[in-house]
């Protein structure tokens, strides 16, 4: 390692471990902060006990991206004042045990990076402001395509819809735990470079794949050929995929100051996709379909996880204002009583798990889509579930 890339680590991690010891007492643990006025025994109470107790207890936590997602509502309830102490504690074995082999070579493994951010900003602890940095410089060196997107693969180059979310969910908490606005930056520049390829400018939904380099690869998942065409780009808006870019969007802008340069594009790109949701949401179960775009239709079903996903960005940019209440309100109102009456399934009296969830999905034709399995209680869908509840309960 070079002289100056050391000292560089040196005074990041002396810098965290000094506001860590400062911030420890004022964040999860709950010090001169205001705590939210929880809903007794909510759904999303019951969802997230069965998510840390049954599904994934901290000490099988595992290194990948839909246990990332379960993972940052852990810690947005953390934060939030729900539960704080478990839910720090799960944060941390969660990244105790994982430790040794944490490490951010492509998108899905960047995701969880995330914990070890949000442990060196809470608790100052040396440990974990390290790998943070370890982790960034992984991210650094992942192959990029030629419009200077972080590709999904690291044996082809392909930008996907679901990578913004990964990588995201890292960059914001380095933001967070630094204060340094590149990380803010570098979440703009991939989702301008993600949407020139995948966003249909109409509607604002995003198709859910492009292929860079034209290599020919089998996943065992995506539809053979799925590229074959003259933009070399899947044909679909897929639900949950477009559901990862509107709760980066809405991540993204909570957090980013007004000054920055990149806001006004990314609110435009925000506002855009929620209208268009907005009109393709069913009035009757309050969710989105598989393939949004095509509601009702035979093969197409209503899915969850998109369904949260969807309604937490929703909340979200009407809670920071960005979102008229008086438009986007009856939306969210329609997804909480709709999951809650739907895509839940009681698992005695204080648990419950989300039904209706797309099984893990790659790029394909609209008979791919319809044709994917449909499961319970994925981590993605968990997470998204708790965290969709837990912001609409705060909703003023």
């Amino acid at each position: 390692m070079k002289r100056t890339e050391m000292k560089r680590q040196t005074v990041f991690v002396l810098r965290i471990m000094c506001i860590g010891s400062i911030l420890f007492f004022v964040q999860c643990t709950g010090k001169n902060r205001p705590s939210p006025q929880p809903q007794a025994n909510g759904w999303g109470d019951r969802v997230a006990a069965y998510a840390v107790r049954e599904f994934m207890p901290a000490d099988k936590y595992v290194w990948d991206w839909a246990q990332a997602t379960m993972l940052r509502a852990v810690a947005d309830r953390c934060e939030l004042g729900i539960d704080r102490e478990a839910m720090l504690d799960y944060v941390r074995k969660a990244m105790d045990v994982t430790m040794d082999r944490a490490e951010g070579i492509h998108p899905n493994a960047v995701a969880s990076g995330f914990g070890m951010a949000f442990l060196a900003r809470v608790t100052g602890e040396e440990a974990y402001a390290r790998k943070a940095l370890q982790i960034y410089d992984d991210y650094r060196r992942i192959v990029k395509s030629s419009n200077g997107g972080v590709s999904h693969r690291d044996n082809v180059v392909e930008l996907w819809d679901d990578t913004v979310y990964m990588i995201s969910l890292f960059l914001l908490e380095m933001y967070r735990l630094t204060g340094d606005e590149q990380y803010l930056a570098e979440v703009a520049f991939q989702l301008a470079a993600h949407a020139e390829k995948l966003e249909d400018p109409a509607t604002g939904l995003w198709y859910h794949g492009w292929d860079d380099d034209g290599e020919p690869f089998d996943d065992g998942c995506s539809m053979a050929g799925w590229a074959d065409n003259p933009e070399r780009r899947g044909s679909q808006f897929w639900g949950r995929g477009n559901g990862w870019v509107v709760m980066t969007l809405a991540n993204t802008l909570h957090l980013m100051p007004r000054t920055m340069s990149e806001r006004a594009a990314l609110e435009a790109m925000f506002v855009k996709l929620a209208r268009t949701l907005a009109g393709l949401q069913d009035a009757t179960t309050g969710h989105w379909y598989q393939l949004p775009v095509y509601p009702g239709e035979a093969g197409n079903f209503i899915e969850s996880s998109c369904t949260a996903m969807f309604a937490y960005g929703i909340t979200l940019g009407i809670a920071d204002g960005i979102l008229p209440a008086e438009t986007f309100r009856p939306v969210v109102n329609s997804a909480f009583r709709g999951i809650e009456k739907n895509s839940l399934k009681t698992l005695g009296d204080s648990l419950a798990t989300v039904t209706n969830v797309c099984s893990g999905t790659c790029v394909g034709d609209k008979a791919y889509y319809f044709r994917r399995e449909v499961v319970e209680g994925t981590p993605f869908a968990l997470g998204a579930a708790i965290m969709f509840h837990d912001r609409y309960r705060l909703l003023k």
